[in-house]
């Protein structure tokens, strides 16, 4: 017989994290434990980590209608009933695969022996231009070769600017660079600004106007000089038939997928295989987990053979952060066990 423990947690930033939806000073999150009476001893951990005013799961009675799941859980996982809660399903499902799990290796792979790592990039948060600044040499200094910013508390000429100082010392050879607009720029301003932004060897955008702009997105996508990558564009489309249309529509050249927002890992899997039948790409990120889910979308990312860097670097971020066998070096994420 199985039971599921909800343990919440506040999660509290090492420095406040700037985004385009405000400033996050702390995350609330929920773990879960799972046991089953007739393996005593042993224990899974999932984590169900919504964003505030972005997962489409984030509701008032949050806990209540997690309960409810976590109550009818029976070893099993009714995957169409949990399609529009990615955040528990994410929970629930990566936490069995833990109770499942021998010594805490949900996948295996040539990461989770220790022989390979997973490269990842170095994520300048909103800030003024002095902090944003000082950011990007703290992560030239680790050795990253793949920076992303977030762009959108400054004026776009100065956020130009940071990008132009990282060009006029690094080839697009040496230095990777993204930037990750969260919806910031207006539909009639945003083919002008990708031009410039293309003149920079930028790698790609992240979610250049707001989601739920199909039409506007998909002439964005046909005309853009740079590549466009929708993220938050993808939080809600949940059902399969809607994912389809969105991918034909928009046709945009990567997809950026968190496990989160975007349908667990089996919502993510199935994100990837329409993506794969259109020639479209993505990688993996976080979305501000703690160790636990993040250790967990790891293992999972390091299945996949995804060569250019992923966003798995967030684990730092908290002051009261859970151990979990991942440590990042430099612009590698290992896995300790």
């Amino acid at each position: 017989m199985y039971h599921v423990t909800i343990i919440p947690k506040t999660l509290v930033f090492k420095q406040p994290a700037g985004t385009s939806r405000g400033v996050y000073t702390d995350h609330q999150v929920w773990y879960l434990q799972v046991t089953d009476t007739e393996r005593p001893g042993k224990v899974g951990w999932g984590e169900c980590a919504p964003l505030v005013k972005l997962s489409c799961d984030d509701l008032p009675d949050y806990e209540a209608v997690l309960k409810g799941f976590c109550d009818r859980f029976d070893g099993t996982i009714d995957y169409e009933a949990m399609r529009d809660y990615p955040s528990m399903l994410f929970g629930l499902e990566t936490a069995l695969r833990d109770l499942n799990s021998d010594a805490g290796v949900m996948w295996k792979s040539p990461f989770t022996e220790g022989k390979s790592s997973i490269l990842i990039n170095g994520l300048i948060w909103m800030g003024t231009y002095e902090e944003m600044s000082a950011r990007i040499e703290e992560k030239l200094k680790a050795g990253f070769s793949c920076i992303k910013l977030k762009i959108g508390s400054l004026r776009f000429d100065d956020e130009l600017d940071l990008l132009k100082k990282i060009r006029g010392r690094f080839s697009k050879d040496t230095i990777t660079l993204r930037v990750d607009a969260n919806g910031g720029f207006k539909p009639a301003e945003a083919m002008e600004r990708l031009e410039r932004l293309a003149a920079l060897d930028i790698h790609s955008i992240e979610q250049p106007i707001m989601a739920g702009q199909w039409e506007e997105m998909s002439r964005l996508c046909a005309r853009t000089p740079l590549p466009i990558a929708l993220d938050e564009e993808l939080i809600g489309v949940n059902g399969t038939e809607e994912k389809n249309r969105l991918l034909d529509v928009i046709r945009p050249q990567y997809i950026i997928l968190k496990p989160s927002l975007h349908g667990g890992i089996r919502g993510s899997e199935e994100w990837i295989s329409l993506a794969q039948r259109r020639n479209i790409g993505y990688w993996i990120t976080s979305a501000l987990e703690s160790n636990v889910g993040l250790n967990a979308i790891a293992q999972w990312a390091a299945t996949l053979g995804i060569t250019i860097p992923q966003g798995l670097g967030t684990g730092a971020l908290y002051v009261n952060n859970v151990e979990r066998p991942i440590e990042v070096v430099g612009e590698h994420l290992w896995y300790r066990g």
